[in-house]
């Protein structure tokens, strides 16, 4: 029904005042989304610390360079293999490294060298941290280093864990109680939990309520996703859809600036929470989408809201839902002609993107981009404040970078297909991983514009997913493609980070395995069909034979369009 209905309803409608005003109210909430999933790049900073001492320091000696005060040696110590000297007022030496102190037997010349005997205690007395930077971090505040590393190494698998469950439990509540009422809490628990985050009495409660920040922001964005494509119409669907992801971006990009501004964790997180304010005083004036209110029945609320539409877009003869049933009710009794029977619909599960060698190697492949495509975002998102140079800067740029990296994938998706723009950008983000690898590490302008390019690759390929992936499946089982390939998404964001950990074993190991997964993703994509100017499929054998066909598709088949609503609805998620 809901199918039938969006062809009839989009004559009347399109994307006028009124769905104007909507799509960018609802999207403007979704900077707060890529704000919350990246926070976490500064306020879990862990700066230059080593052992406290128990006694008031005299004197100071690092590897090259003396002080009176440990602060005095922050900006000199450029490497945290070298320990650093303290003499106490009452004459005692130590020797500070970062998880553990040396005290001296004897203290009478005080230099950095010393071969005598020493007795090692643990850092009982706390740690002293390098504050040049930010005045307090998590780690700061929680001591998460040493012994207690793993758990501020925790925080974003954690965050990206509730983002994974939120998708689930709201997308499924969004189906069932709306879409308005679902934006509602969302988009106030995104700001109550961002303001609650900064209040947090110890690391557990922390973690706790960044998990829940993380369902009500995940949640949001995918119904978000589907709010604004039940109100724009099929000409602009891509486009609006596309972008957005693009403020997800510019969310990534306001991270950077008020990090830079901001340096106290809590405090930067109560500005990073209220950046967003405004929608949350103001949504509820949005009105629930059409679509579902037609699929609950409920004809006299969604006539209103198309009234309201016709209003605000000046339609002098709005549609009326009771002419559009009725036109429905002769289509189908037309089509019902000589059937005395309703076939019976059949429950379609996960087996079903398994059910031949051909759409089982489609469903690897397309889970496998999703996969790749969530891995390197975070990846090069992550270890940009790593690169070198002005980390805020940085972060900036590879969040900005994203906004043409969509237009791009529009524009190419519609002029060289969906497969002929996504292999070639997997295997430049392939190429560009490598590429990195071998640049000096003293070029660090260089190592960031390669990053750059190479987050851009990821973006296309990561922007025309969704859309390609929809059209690979036939009706009965597309929401299911969809769905399933947005959980493996969702399954790279967990893995990311630890990902981004293992350059503590060798600085290009994470992108090591996102090249390798790139090209991999690449060059199975090359079996993959062109569906750019093929009509949609129906059934599975259908999707089966699409791409044996070696028409050219260019011409006179008018390009597929994804009609989404109700079970041709699908979630999409960072």
């Amino acid at each position: 029904r809901g199918l039938y209905f969006s062809k009839l309803f989009w004559v009347y409608f399109f994307f006028y005042r009124f769905q104007a005003f909507v799509y960018f109210a609802s999207v403007f909430q979704a900077m707060s989304c890529g704000i919350h999933y990246l926070a976490s790049v500064f306020m879990a900073v862990t700066p230059n610390f080593v052992c406290d001492i128990p006694g008031n320091v005299s004197r100071v000696l690092s590897y090259n360079s003396s002080g009176s005060s440990v602060e005095d040696i922050w900006t000199l110590w450029t490497s945290t293999e070298n320990y650093i000297v303290v003499q106490l007022e009452n004459g005692e030496t130590w020797e500070l490294n970062q998880c553990s102190r040396s005290k001296r037997e004897v203290s009478s010349h005080l230099t950095y060298e010393y071969k005598g005997n020493k007795s090692e205690f643990s850092c009982s007395d706390g740690f002293l941290y390098d504050h040049t930077k930010w005045k307090s971090t998590i780690v700061t505040e929680w001591d998460l280093v040493c012994d207690r590393e793993w758990l501020a190494k925790l925080i974003q698998p954690t965050f990206m864990l509730g983002v994974l469950i939120g998708a689930v439990i709201f997308g499924d509540i969004a189906d069932r109680m709306g879409r308005r009422r679902v934006i509602w809490f969302t988009s106030a628990g995104q700001f109550v939990f961002g303001i609650a985050v900064a209040f947090t009495f110890d690391y557990y409660s922390f973690v706790v309520v960044r998990f829940l920040l993380a369902m009500v922001s995940s949640g949001y964005l995918v119904v978000a996703f589907v709010y604004v494509t039940e109100f724009v119409g099929t000409k602009a669907r891509t486009w609006a859809s596309m972008h957005v992801h693009a403020f997800f971006a510019v969310g990534v990009m306001v991270v950077a600036l008020v990090g830079f501004l901001v340096r106290t964790w809590w405090v930067y997180q109560i500005f990073l929470s209220i950046t967003t304010l405004p929608f949350v005083l103001c949504c509820w004036m949005l009105p629930e989408t059409p679509f579902w209110l037609l699929s609950e029945a409920r004809y006299e609320d969604a006539q209103k809201v198309i009234d309201i539409m016709a209003r605000w877009n000046k339609v002098s003869t709005p549609c009326k839902i009771s002419e559009l049933c009725s036109v429905q009710q002769d289509h189908l009794g037309s089509g019902r002609t000589g059937d005395n029977d309703v076939s019976s619909t059949k429950k379609h599960n996960i087996l079903d993107l398994f059910c031949n060698w051909p759409i089982a190697r489609r469903t690897v492949t397309v889970w496998l981009v999703w996969f790749t495509g969530s891995l390197g975002y975070y990846v090069f998102s992550l270890s940009s404040v790593n690169l070198g140079g002005n980390e805020y800067l940085n972060l900036f740029l590879i969040g900005a970078v994203e906004l043409p990296s969509y237009i791009i994938a529009c524009i190419g998706m519609d002029k060289l297909g969906r497969r002929n723009t996504l292999i070639p950008f997997l295997l430049s983000s392939a190429l560009i991983c490598v590429l990195i690898m071998f640049i000096p590490q003293d070029f660090s302008i260089l190592i960031i514009l390669a990053n750059m390019a190479g987050k851009f690759s990821i973006g296309v390929a990561f922007g025309l997913i969704y859309l390609y992936t929809a059209e690979l499946y036939p009706t009965i089982v597309r929401s299911l493609a969809v769905g399933s390939g947005s959980m493996m998404c969702r399954v790279g964001s967990v893995v990311a980070p630890f990902c981004v950990y293992l350059r503590s074993v060798w600085i290009f190991m994470p992108l090591l395995l996102v090249g390798i997964m790139a090209l991999l993703s690449g060059m199975l994509t090359i079996m993959l069909p062109e569906t750019l100017g093929k009509p949609l499929t129906n059934t599975l054998m259908e999707a089966t034979e699409l791409g044996r066909n070696k028409e050219s598709c260019s011409g006179k088949t008018p390009p597929a369009k994804i009609e989404m609503f109700g079970q041709e609805t699908a979630n999409t998620e960072k």
